[in-house]
């Protein structure tokens, strides 16, 4: 099947698809792989969930799609910087290695066009409950599991009368003063360490909460959002321009649905997915 619509973007910002959980939107993240251009793509942590793996192996054919499509983008030019997260931490000792084309990094920093010079991390290094809790961490993990799983049981019959998606996370965010005190300490860590860098910046994730603002000091925060509750990527035009694009939206304009699946890719032109 051809595909005629084609994304073009200067870079590419992707955050928390958490491959290896079951609420992953990892057959979205392979069609949007398969459309998108770009000189730059930053995987900026949590994509693969390794700590969901190491309770029960789930790896169905759609994430070998993506990551095949990942090695593909690489081969063909874009150049892919894999910065990992808290639950694939277990890829930090190899910053440095070239992956088949895919370059591990801690953290990064990335020039836009216009000249600003932006942090790229995945933000749990400035999450005191993670750095200082993991065994809490890890249980609220496994809590944001089965609200995750819930929420696409009440969305399934919300879509059967018309109603659109509703996240129990985001109202949980909004309404809980705690919750929006934390993403708002989250922020403020992130910019006062691009400040102390002396940069202009930061791109994140982590906290699954899609964002882009200037601050009042002139620096800008920046996340790229998650591959579950909904499909979200941090994008930079051609003149250094960012915007937060919905992903589920945009395939939707292609043509795309997720009932239609498209035709296998010629195996000649796949690279084989490397087994750990």
């Amino acid at each position: 099947m051809l595909i005629s619509i084609v994304f073009r973007f200067r870079t590419v910002f992707v955050s928390d698809l958490h491959l290896g959980f079951r609420g992953t939107r990892a057959e979205e993240f392979a069609a949007f792989l398969k459309r998108v251009e770009c000189e730059r793509l930053y995987l900026v942590g949590d994509i693969v969930d390794m700590w969901v793996l190491r309770q029960r192996w789930r790896w169905p054919a759609t994430h070998n799609q993506v990551a095949r499509r990942l090695l593909k983008l690489a081969k063909r030019g874009t150049r892919v910087v894999y910065v990992p997260g808290n639950h694939d931490e277990s890829l930090r000792p190899y910053a440095g290695i070239d992956l088949a084309g895919i370059r591990i990094a801690t953290q990064a920093v990335h020039r836009l066009a216009d000249g600003r010079r932006l942090l790229v991390c995945h933000g749990d290094e400035y999450d005191l409950a993670v750095q200082h809790s993991r065994l809490l961490s890890m249980i609220g993990g496994l809590g944001y599991d089965y609200l995750v799983a819930l929420n696409r049981a009440v969305n399934s019959a919300r879509a059967l009368v018309g109603l659109r998606r509703w996240s129990f996370s985001q109202a949980i965010k909004k309404k809980v003063k705690g919750a929006c005190t934390f993403i708002s300490r989250f922020e403020d860590a992130l910019i006062d360490e691009a400040k102390r860098r002396g940069l202009d910046g930061v791109v994140c994730g982590h906290i699954h909460d899609p964002r882009l603002e200037t601050r009042p000091d002139g620096l800008t925060y920046a996340n790229c959002g998650d591959w579950i509750e909904r499909a979200t990527a941090l994008v930079e035009h051609e003149d250094g321009t960012l915007q937060i694009v919905d992903v589920e939206r945009m395939l939707a304009a292609s043509g795309w649905t997720p009932e239609r699946h498209e035709e296998p890719e010629p195996i000649a032109d796949e690279e084989p997915v490397l087994a750990q």
